[in-house]
């Protein structure tokens, strides 16, 4: 009984800590939420008033008509599925070369791609500037995707995915004499849907939160992504923060969505490798 009462209660008191977390990571969005619903002089009320007395539905309408707000809509989810697409694709291909395959130089070659992760955005951000304007590509949406669709994140994440696939199997493909495209289609890439998943939600929701990138290289308004079509509510001398955050809940939808369509196999994904050194 002692022994079963002293494992319950670091047991419970583990997922008290974790509710207790769960409650102030939430509460940012319960603001959002609430404050969509209510006018400019009632967002900074002290105390908050987390239920408005009257729920102003015309805020979510407004956003909608004041700045082109399916426009910038349709550019983030243009470019933020062409990048992702594109990061499944490269990163797969990268993950697979770096854990399948033997070449000289892999893991010399791996380490010195995954250091380019840990260098600061800052620091690459001026040359990559001069390089996506020498192609000609400042102000479009090409700018974006070509700087985008290699993530040394995605690459050491299917490597180390792909790692943890038994070998057996694509021997046993050869000897069958399939070619190594064919046993990176056919035979890994299925059994990757965990990894290629993690990668895809992540890769999703950095692309379409992201505003530096955007606002370096995007200047006509008819190119312009959802968070910077957003801060344009906001002036020198004006906010409209009702607006910002109703055009906020709006977006989440898209997040949400790809969230909740790959959940399953996210868990399994992002532990890839956990184990395995």
């Amino acid at each position: 009984m002692g022994q079963l009462l002293g494992r319950a209660v670091p047991k419970s008191l583990s997922h008290l800590f974790m509710i207790l977390i769960s409650l102030i990571m939430i509460v940012p969005f319960l603001w959002m939420l609430s404050t969509s619903f209510k006018l400019q002089e009632e967002v900074f009320q002290y105390p908050i008033q987390w239920i408005p007395q009257v729920f102003h539905f015309e805020n979510y309408t407004e956003v909608w008509t004041s700045i082109p707000f399916p426009l910038y809509y349709f550019n983030s989810l243009k470019v933020s599925v062409l990048v992702t697409l594109g990061q499944l694709i490269t990163c797969s291909l990268a993950g697979y070369a770096f854990a399948r395959l033997d070449f000289p130089g892999k893991n010399r070659l791996f380490i010195m791609y995954f250091a380019a992760f840990m260098i600061p955005y800052q620091v690459i951000m001026i040359p990559q500037y001069f390089v996506i304007k020498k192609l000609g590509l400042v102000d479009s949406h090409w700018a974006l995707i070509l700087l985008e669709i290699f993530s040394p994140y995605g690459v050491f994440l299917m490597r180390q995915f792909l790692s943890g696939i038994s070998k057996e199997l694509s021997e046993a493909a050869r000897i069958d004499g399939c070619n190594e495209f064919g046993i990176f289609a056919r035979i890994i890439l299925p059994l990757a849907k965990p990894a290629l998943a993690t990668l895809g939600i992540f890769a999703f929701s950095w692309v379409w939160n992201d505003f530096q990138a955007p606002l370096i290289y995007l200047t006509s308004d008819s190119l312009k992504t959802l968070p910077l079509g957003l801060a344009s509510l906001n002036g020198e001398f004006t906010s409209q923060t009702q607006l910002v955050m109703a055009g906020t809940v709006l977006s989440l939808i898209p997040v949400v969505t790809v969230f909740l369509f790959f959940q399953r196999y996210f868990i399994s994904g992002i532990t890839a490798g956990s184990v395995k050194g």
